[in-house]
């Protein structure tokens, strides 16, 4: 087994996960935004921070994808020693 490869495979794993907190982060903050737009209504603003939200729940989910198929590639190569 190649432990540099696998240090360098758990280091970009963990860089994912960041990316996947930062997009979880940034769906809580255009959620205020959008029970904001409650009170004070811009159809405008409310079709632009639904479109951002789909977009940061869809980046969610390819990353939560590949992750998972990342994670798989370090188990194997883990099982491999």
């Amino acid at each position: 087994m190649d432990q540099a490869k696998l240090d360098h495979m758990r280091s970009t794993l963990n860089k994912l996960e960041d990316i996947k907190n930062t997009q979880s982060s940034i769906i809580d903050k255009i959620n205020h935004v959008i029970t904001d737009l409650f009170e004070h209504p811009d159809k405008n603003l409310e079709k632009v921070m639904e479109d951002a939200h789909q977009k940061a729940s869809d980046n969610i989910d390819a990353v939560r994808e590949a992750m998972e198929e990342y994670e798989m590639a370090i188990n194997k190569m883990e099982a491999q020693d």
